[in-house]
């Protein structure tokens, strides 16, 4: 099946390649003429301008953008008017599901589908394969199903579930028409507030088992310390990378993720190469907000998404007025330079 990716970044080029791999025609295209180029190297067909690329897709066109949220709406102000009936437009980016809503309404006036597909498997997903959240038109979605198969990692990536007994679908593939527009994202949205979640889950709890020992460190004996009640208590030098590795294998908790952190912490235990500041690229903030206005409780994803902001600093003012209400009330000095 022949499809258009406009943009060829790490999210774009490995899927233009995972989908060539198996067996379909790619025309690229991308603002940064190195990436077509290279991309032409191993078997797409390049493109040079927009009309250009939308000239060489064969009608119905299915063009697949996979670029930075902040420039799908005036990508589509340029694809669209190049677009006929039928075609189809895909944002595979992480899109907030609101501005699906209104981008599908105002393409389907011109015949166009718009489908929105939360695309989950990162720099692995070549080898790996992609999970597929998909919103739009469900005959648009059966037309790209090829695509949406050959992109999913497939029903060996996983064990079957035994309850699920002989149902039929496409989600053991590892994609999934979710709803109509904006569904995919929805979808997609929420499974990034649990990844906040679960990333917060094992960074706190590995940092309590580095924090093991501080009842054999030497503490301050002054009224700005607190003491450790039972210092023998927490006197365990525990191998961090070796309990990620033990954790691995039989532990309700293993995970992916958990794999992918027994093998950052395997290759450097300390994680000399970070200094903690973690981003955050929208999607958690927009989980919490229809959390809210769903009446849905998600005091974990929301407590993830506020320590996200405190890595960056945020909350320096706040910790600065904390300090001087304390030396207001009481007379606390700061202590410069000492944990505890």
């Amino acid at each position: 099946m022949q499809i258009g990716m406009i943009g060829l970044g790490r999210m774009g080029g490995n899927m233009t390649r995972r989908l060539m791999q198996n067996g379909h025609q790619l025309v690229v295209y991308d603002v940064n003429e190195t990436a077509v180029e290279k991309m032409a190297a191993e078997g797409a067909i390049p493109a040079g301008s927009l009309l250009e690329f939308m000239e060489k897709l064969e009608q119905p066109r299915a063009v697949w953008m996979m670029i930075p949220a902040a420039l799908v709406d005036q990508t589509i102000e340029k694809v669209a008017p190049l677009m006929n009936e039928g075609d189809m437009l895909i944002d595979g980016g992480n899109s907030y599901y609101r501005d699906d809503l209104r981008r599908s309404k105002k393409l389907v006036a011109d015949g166009i589908h718009y489908l929105d597909v939360g695309v989950s498997g990162g720099v692995w997903g070549q080898e790996r394969g992609y999970c597929l959240m998909i919103g739009g038109n469900e005959a648009a979605c059966k037309h790209l199903d090829p695509i949406f198969k050959s992109l999913g990692p497939g029903e060996n990536s996983a064990p079957r579930t035994p309850g699920r007994g002989e149902r039929a679908g496409t989600a053991v593939e590892g994609y999934l028409r979710c709803g109509s527009s904006g569904a995919g994202h929805f979808v997609k949205m929420v499974h990034n507030g649990i990844e906040y979640g679960l990333m917060a889950a094992y960074a706190e709890g590995l940092n309590l088992l580095a924090h093991a020992n501080v009842g054999t460190k030497q503490r301050d004996r002054d009224a700005e310390t607190a003491p450790i009640a039972d210092p023998e208590a927490y006197s365990y030098d525990l191998d961090i990378p070796e309990i990620t590795e033990l954790w691995r294998r039989g532990t309700v908790i293993a995970s992916w993720l958990l794999d992918l952190t027994a093998d950052a912490l395997a290759r450097d235990s300390t994680l000399k190469n970070f200094t903690g500041r973690v981003s955050d690229s929208g999607e958690g903030r927009w989980t919490i907000r229809a959390a809210v206005e769903s009446g849905s409780p998600a005091p974990v994803l929301a407590t993830a998404l506020f320590e996200r902001f405190s890595t960056r600093a945020e909350a320096q003012f706040a910790d600065k007025i904390l300090s001087a209400m304390r030396s207001e009330f009481g007379g606390h000095a700061e202590k410069k330079g000492a944990s505890g």
